[in-house]
């Protein structure tokens, strides 16, 4: 980084100065407590004002719980979308179609289940309250699993802020997720100060119990 500019007495200027960084994700640290991931059993795609949460769930236990949390701003979440997408065609280029489980049948009569209905059941520890901040997304697959790597490209330095592996049918589910709330942002009024309040339906996957999740 240069330094300070001089004043024409020979001082260094006391102005702020600002340069623009160009970084890259590609090699990207990865810290120890990160390095092994968490495994996600489903999520739920939540809208701020300004950034997207999505919560990673582990629903084979009880309580569930939140496993990881990530903020993503609106742009890096269409990327995700796309690479997500992309991702998913290669994979079923090589290994064939992914099949979902046949969901069970909604009943009708229930009530519908707010966002703080959900969250009453779902236990959050103040560790994954606030999140991880990602602005860039590494996506890995085998035949069984897809590898979410979320990371925060700030300078001098990316590093892996969250890893998280899902079953290949619930990345498939995590996209639907994805696109149906970017969709729901896209179509939001461009108000500077809109009223802020969770969506009545968050737009969830929940990936269930599979042999693969042994």
């Amino acid at each position: 980084m240069s330094d300070a500019p001089e004043n024409p007495d020979g001082n260094q200027s006391d102005q702020p100065q600002s340069q623009e960084v160009r970084h890259t994700h590609v090699g990207a640290l990865v810290p120890a407590h990160v390095a092994t991931g968490i495994f996600s059993t489903g999520a739920v795609v939540l809208q701020g004002q300004h950034e997207f949460i999505v919560d990673f769930l582990l629903r084979m236990q009880q309580p569930q719980q939140v496993a990881a949390r990530v903020v993503l701003p609106p742009m890096v979440v269409s990327q995700f979308i796309q690479a997500l997408q992309e991702n998913i065609r290669k994979h079923e280029d090589r290994f064939g179609e992914i099949l979902l489980p046949t969901p069970p049948v909604p009943d009708p009569h229930a009530p519908k289940q707010s966002a703080q209905d959900l969250y009453d059941q779902l236990k959050l520890s103040e560790e994954n309250m606030s999140g991880k901040y990602a602005n860039a997304v590494m996506i890995g697959h085998t035949a069984s699993e897809f590898s979410l790597d979320f990371i925060t490209t700030f300078f001098p330095r990316s590093a892996v802020s969250a890893r998280v592996f899902v079953a290949t049918p619930n990345a498939k589910r995590l996209l639907d997720s994805l696109k149906h709330a970017y969709q729901q942002y896209q179509s939001r009024p461009q108000n500077p100060n809109p009223p802020e309040a969770p969506p009545e339906e968050p737009p969830t996957f929940d990936g269930g119990y599979h042999p693969e999740n042994n």
